[in-house]
């Protein structure tokens, strides 16, 4: 029989990156009391992750409880919260964590309005049929602008085939950081119009407390005393800590398993309890080898629900065991087999993630939703101790019906300076990049919208920051797939390669500094074939940054004057990756990066060169 669960709310917070996400549920649990009034509490409490604070997004998708008051039903109401990550590279935490809701926060920023990823996640909220409560935030932005940003939602909910009661939402407007709201841009005290709106308009879970127990896994933890934690809504049926269940996986097999611990959330923690009811979010610890996508079900009526369908990855890089003259001296792990064990695990927690394995067993085949995916990985596992070495990323090309290949293109939206507006346009004109809009706004800034193949992107966003001199945001979310845009130039620049291995010195580099920007400083080891710079030329130059001046009887009354170095170019991960060509590897280790070619010899490299050359004349 099904019933209503009055006492309860599930709901999860989305939105475009930094429109506030985190920074509201600060608010919502600071004014649901969680915190002690002289408790000091860090911004953004959830940004747990030690990258989500370093980079000051969300990657990871997280659960919260807060339990306020109904005075028309006159009890309790608790409200699970899911805080989503905003960038469009890890849209498949969103996909996952809305099976686990009824209703959604959609946050859209009252200065910028719907952005690409409001446009994804929205999509996948009315898909799934989800009750959308819109609330514009940041309204004493001076360029806010609440009521147009309103209209451009509703624009966008009808863009996207919302029904006519989907397009009736409620909206509240407010300032996360301060902790105020109002159902109009004039705001209150505190964040009361919220709570009540999500009260009233979120839908409470109607579910058969006396079916079959189901419940869809859908994040996963860990805990070193109690094993393999599996976190998701228990969709019929009564969970009892200790009770055994059947685990069906994604393919189909019945494994027999035990809840042998049982939790809730509540507030930021979670609490033993001994039963959880239908409709709640539920924490079970003690499994093994549990993945996302998987139902647990009871033991007699073992009936599997729904799978998890994100979309396919565009983007693809190799990641492989670090082979040059220097591994095995900075890392924990670093053999063929810790490698495979490390990637085919993290499929068990990100589902937009594939992994394959290649002919050569030290190498992997990655893929991803784009380069941040798998740039966050990639930083993950070197944290972790793990060596090893990636390729440059490509794309995953389709081909269609006709068997004519498509690649995928992004709708790319761009905020910049009116000065370097001509500067933007001619570097993705270079990169078959289509201008679909142009737009002065009132703050002075230019809004350009355009159409880039995925392979435009590849590497263009340190060439963007760099023309725009660190005042142009770009933000992308994938269009589709389109037939192939033709060539597309990379890197315009080659590289210095290190001739010899030894110890980088200044009377080398000095040497070297004159060809192009040193990627290396004195006293740094090399090895040959070891990138060490970028030539101020299209093509590469072997140097020997380790040559030592030769000693002479003569003297000089210079002697003593230190030759001076320009200061090297100290890369982020996610600038070696983008810096990375066809010919190259990156190799990643706890303690450094390192840029190399994939030829290590500079006579073979160069008679590869001459071969590839016959080859294409």
């Amino acid at each position: 029989m099904l019933t209503e669960r009055t006492n309860l709310r599930n709901v999860a917070i989305i939105a475009h990156v930094d429109h506030g996400k985190t920074t509201l549920v600060d608010g919502l649990l600071r004014q649901a009391h969680v915190f002690r009034d002289n408790q000091q509490v860090v911004e953004r409490v959830l940004d747990s992750n030690a990258l989500e604070r370093e980079r000051g997004i969300t990657i990871l998708a997280k659960n919260t409880a807060i339990t306020i008051w109904d005075a028309d039903t006159s009890q309790p109401v608790k409200i699970n919260i899911v805080d989503t990550p905003g960038h469009a590279d890890f849209g498949g935490e969103v996909e996952r964590v809305l099976n686990m809701v009824d209703s959604v926060l959609l946050l859209v920023d009252a200065a910028e309005g719907p952005m690409p990823q409001t446009r994804f996640v929205l999509r996948k909220a009315l898909a799934m049929n989800r009750r959308v409560i819109v609330v514009i935030n940041k309204v004493d932005r001076k360029t806010a602008n609440p009521n147009d940003t309103l209209n451009r939602t509703f624009d966008l909910f009808l863009e996207l085939g919302a029904s006519d009661e989907q397009a009736e939402f409620p909206v509240v407007y407010t300032n996360a950081v301060t902790g105020q709201a109002g159902w109009t841009p004039d705001l209150g005290p505190d964040l009361q119009p919220l709570f009540e709106t999500i009260l009233r308009h979120a839908p409470a879970p109607i579910v058969d407390p006396d079916a079959a127990l189901q419940m869809l896994v859908t994040t996963l933890d860990y805990d070193a005393h109690r094993g393999g934690i599996a976190i998701g809504r228990v969709s019929s049926g009564r969970l009892v800590a200790g009770q055994d269940l059947v685990r069906i996986t994604r393919d189909g097999a019945w494994i027999l398993e035990r809840a042998r611990y049982l939790q809730v959330h509540e507030a930021l923690e979670r609490v033993d309890v001994d039963s959880v009811e239908a409709g709640e979010i539920a924490v079970v610890a003690g499994l093994n080898d549990v993945a996302i996508g998987e139902t647990l079900a009871d033991v007699e009526q073992p009936v599997a629900l729904p799978g998890i369908d994100v979309e396919e990855p565009t983007v693809r890089m190799t990641f492989g065991v670090n082979v040059s003259p220097l591994a095995g001296t900075e890392a924990r792990w670093s053999t063929s087999r810790k490698l495979r064990e490390r990637l085919f695990d993290e499929l068990r927690h990100d589902m937009a993630l594939r992994v394959r394995e290649t002919d050569h067993a030290d190498t992997f085949e990655v893929s991803g939703r784009g380069e941040l995916h798998l740039g966050i990985l990639i930083e993950t596992m070197r944290r972790e101790g793990y060596e090893f070495q990636v390729s440059r990323p490509t794309v995953l090309m389709h081909r269609d019906a006709n068997g004519e290949w498509l690649e995928p293109f992004e709708e790319v939206h761009i905020e910049t300076t009116p000065e370097a507006v001509g500067v933007v346009v001619e570097l993705l004109g270079r990169r078959r990049g289509e201008m679909l809009n142009m737009v002065n706004k009132d703050d002075g800034t230019v809004d350009l919208t355009y159409l880039v193949p995925t392979r435009g992107l590849l590497g263009f966003r340190y060439q963007f920051l760099t023309a725009t001199r660190g005042l142009g945001v770009m933000n992308s979310i994938l269009h589709g797939y389109l037939p192939m845009a033709g060539e597309i130039p990379s890197r315009t620049s080659g590289s210095l390669i290190a001739s010899e291995a030894g110890q980088a010195n200044t009377y080398g580099l000095r040497n070297a500094e004159e060809r192009g920007i040193l990627f290396v400083e004195p006293g740094t080891t090399v090895y040959e074939g070891m990138i060490v710079g970028e030539h101020q030329r299209p093509m590469d130059l072997a140097v020997n940054v380790a040559k030592l001046r030769h000693l002479t009887n003569v003297r000089q009354s210079t002697k003593e004057i230190d030759v001076r170095l320009t200061a090297p170019r100290q890369m982020s991960l996610d600038e070696a990756i983008e810096y990375v060509a066809d010919d190259e590897l990156l190799e990643v280790t706890p303690l450094s990066f390192r840029l190399r070619k994939a030829i290590l010899n500079t006579h073979e490299r160069g008679r590869q060169q001459k071969r590839s050359q016959m080859a294409r004349s």
